[in-house]
């Protein structure tokens, strides 16, 4: 059994401990559980994300609680079928998602899972992001995945949601060490149905539209949506593509707040693009880290635009479990798998 610590890392760590642990049959015990955060050990949303992958399957779990900061999981075959998961209130269903995803190696039959929470919320990608953002750059190295979004689900309230496919996969190996030039930018703009009268839909694209035009970037789709919600809310995704054979796709993403204009929300997510493309990395940052489990099964290289310390634990998780994942600082960082 791998004894793991995980005092520097949050829930990403435990969510890829859980994925490594489940398809390489290989049990852990993990301590330490958020303890630099605030609020350490295990919350709601971590708990469905263990929950859903251990009866993907099949594990034993133990200290599974809300606040544990030490678990143990057990894991055994994982198997197809259906299941749903309440995260509770407005934890993410994004998150859980992640989790499940590389299981698609290992699985012999298709997996669907129905989460229920929230679909856009903070400190998380946003339900546009893994559907339009992660899911298309997943397809390229094989994932065999989609998502169905029936609610969508703002904080506090939550009660959004989706249904994640997943169907037995063979990864190839992940080339994403060079962008190519930038093709087009999508904007996607969302907001409950209580905002419609406000037109913040509608504003949050035209600031964004306005911004990236006069830069001179093509806007190849511009997308509103009102969906109705227990909770009032918006959320705008900007998608760039580069390459002429769609190399790579990044996102940017933001959640309207309170008080804060649906234009300023705007502004702050086309800045995040900007600044992404002036540098030269291939995959957003976020993105960087999700994509470590799969550059460990598959091997590849993935240029990435800073490295992070969630990027420093995650190698560190990889290397318990016998994955050889490097990271190449010089001339830019870069992640090469084996």
């Amino acid at each position: 059994m791998h004894s793991l610590d995980g005092s520097s890392g949050g829930g990403q760590l435990l969510r890829s401990a859980v994925s490594l642990s489940t398809l390489s049959g290989e049990p852990f015990r993990m301590t330490g559980i958020r303890a630099a955060r605030s609020n350490p050990g295990l919350r709601p949303q971590h708990l469905a994300a263990l929950h859903a992958v251990a009866r993907a399957c099949n594990a034993e779990l133990y200290g599974n609680t809300i606040g544990s900061e030490t678990l143990t999981f057990r894991p055994k075959t994982a198997d197809g079928g259906w299941f749903s998961i309440d995260v509770g209130s407005a934890g993410s269903v994004t998150l859980v998602f992640d989790a499940l995803l590389p299981l698609a190696v290992s699985l012999d039959e298709p997996l669907s899972v129905t989460v229920t929470g929230g679909t856009d919320v903070r400190w998380s990608p946003t339900i546009d992001y893994f559907r339009e953002v992660k899911l298309p750059l997943c397809r390229r190295f094989g994932l065999l995945a989609g998502v169905d979004v029936a609610r969508t689900g703002y904080y506090p309230a939550g009660g959004g949601e989706a249904t994640l496919w997943v169907a037995p996969s063979s990864l190839s190996e992940i080339d994403l060490a060079e962008r190519g030039e930038l093709t087009g930018v999508r904007i996607y703009s969302k907001a409950s149905t209580s905002l419609a009268e406000q037109n913040v839909a509608e504003r949050q694209l035209k600031t964004s539209y306005d911004r990236l035009s006069s830069a001179g970037h093509s806007v190849l789709e511009r997308r509103t949506t009102y969906a109705k919600s227990h909770s009032t809310g918006s959320s705008l995704l900007v998608r760039a593509e580069y390459g002429n054979s769609g190399t790579s796709v990044v996102g940017f993403d933001g959640l309207g707040e309170r008080g804060v204009p649906a234009e300023e929300i705007s502004q702050s997510v086309v800045s995040a693009f900007s600044a992404f493309h002036d540098g030269v990395g291939v995959v957003d940052e976020h993105m960087a880290d999700q994509l470590l489990v799969f550059l460990a099964l598959a091997g590849g290289r993935v240029a990435i635009p800073e490295v992070t310390a969630h990027i420093e634990t995650s190698l560190e998780l990889l290397s318990a479990f016998g994955y050889d994942v490097s990271l190449v600082r010089e001339p830019n960082p870069m992640l090469v798998g084996e």
